[in-house]
């Protein structure tokens, strides 16, 4: 496959280490390093998307011939209220134990960050280890799906047959996570790619409800020798619900935990325990300010519109570091200037978000208001009226390559 994209960040590391994209005779290297610090399905992740987006997508340092660390950039598309925003997730990051401490992982990860706005990504969204995220721009925006156990396991379902998902399946499981997930505000669905993915090796496994020839559920689960448990369920009715759980927590020993979706009634949600663990959250990080929230004008116009905000409106937005003067109207966002460090933009008739909540004001759980109760350098001063309709609390329903346990 032809890369469109320019050699970034590419070149000399200290130590005559380089820093390249990956080319078709590194990948056995790169599953090799991956299977060794990771899981043996970890190689076959990375066959499945080099395979799909291309080896140029995976970011490799070589001592030599030998690969010493690697970390890969997945495209992905985030929807906020029906836009489509275009996203990046970095994923399958290893160094070799001998080279670690050595900052090889943050170069690659500033590589993958300059590959991701050279795709045109507005955001980056991943599941990582704790901390380790936020030394590179990352905040924790939205939790993880709780999991839950089955306290009661539901009889088979005469009407409703389950099986494995097929690559014809495809379709229906995109339309039923689609149903399943309207209700969010911010939704992460699956790439076609992805979908797949997930199909192509035993990682996890897709389960579809079947009643009489019609798609009516699936479910996502992992292999039994995982322990049972159940995500991403997303079906039509009660039935085809409780026949995807009584299937799932069949295949292991033990109560099955389930990933509690939205949309599950309440005869469903009846036979699920109290959450196993508390959540994790989800990371996101936007580079761009300006950049992403003009693209979500459409967004932005319709909440000046309901909060009866009409007409233009002008907002002072501050991380401290940088500061932004924009006007905001129902037809669009325009930029009127854009400086360095303002400390006190409240005396200025502005808002203050720290650096390290952007992402949290944007596409998070909080909201500008909740972010103002939390953070004691939030400061929406004047603008409270403003910030509050253009930033309000947001629920998420975010689909991932790696299931969140």
């Amino acid at each position: 496959m032809a890369s469109d994209l320019p050699d970034l960040a590419a070149g000399e590391l200290l130590g005559g280490l380089v820093l390249r994209p990956a080319t078709a005779t590194d990948l056995r290297q790169v599953g090799a390093l991956l299977a060794d610090r990771g899981e043996a399905s970890d190689a076959v992740d990375l066959e499945l998307v080099a395979a799909s987006q291309g080896p140029e997508y995976v970011g490799v340092i070589v001592d030599g011939d030998r690969v010493v660390s690697t970390a890969t950039l997945l495209d992905e598309t985030v929807h906020l209220h029906g836009v489509a925003i275009p996203a990046g997730q970095i994923e399958l990051v290893a160094t070799h134990a001998s080279y670690e401490g050595r900052g090889l992982a943050s170069a690659l990860i500033d590589w993958a960050h300059e590959r991701s706005r050279a795709r045109g990504h507005l955001l980056q969204i991943m599941i990582g280890i704790p901390y380790f995220y936020r030394r590179f721009g990352y905040e924790y925006v939205q939790p993880m799906p709780t999991w839950h156990q089955l306290t009661e396991t539901p009889p088979p379902v005469p009407e409703v047959s389950v099986r494995r998902a097929t690559a014809s399946d495809l379709p229906q499981l995109e339309r039923l996570q689609d149903r399943a997930q309207a209700a969010a505000d911010l939704r992460l669905g699956h790439s076609p790619a992805c979908w797949r993915w997930l199909l192509a090796h035993e990682a996890s496994e897709l389960w579809v409800a079947d009643h009489d020839g019609r798609l009516v559920g699936m479910v996502r689960t992992l292999p039994p020798a995982e322990g049972p448990a159940a995500a991403e369920l997303a079906a039509e009715d009660d039935q085809a619900a409780l026949a995807l759980l009584g299937h799932a927590a069949a295949r292991g020993e033990g109560p099955l935990l389930v990933q509690r979706r939205g949309g599950l009634s309440a005869a469903v949600t009846a036979r699920l325990a109290g959450p196993h663990d508390r959540a994790e959250w989800y990371y996101a990080r936007v580079a761009d300010v300006p950049r992403l929230l003009v693209h979500l004008a459409p967004v932005l116009g319709d909440r000046l519109v309901a909060a009866g905000l009409d007409g233009e409106r002008e907002l002072l937005l501050s991380t401290y570091h940088e500061h932004w003067r924009l006007r905001i109207s129902a037809a669009g966002i325009e930029v009127l200037a854009h400086g360095g460090a303002e400390q006190a933009p409240v005396s200025k008739g502005g808002s203050g978000v720290p650096p390290d909540a952007v992402a949290s004001l944007l596409v998070g759980t909080h909201g500008a208001a909740g972010l103002e109760e939390l953070l004691p350098d939030c400061l929406l001063g004047r603008q409270r009226e403003l910030m509050t309709a253009l930033f309000p609390p947001l629920t998420a329903d975010l689909l991932t390559f790696y299931l969140p346990v």
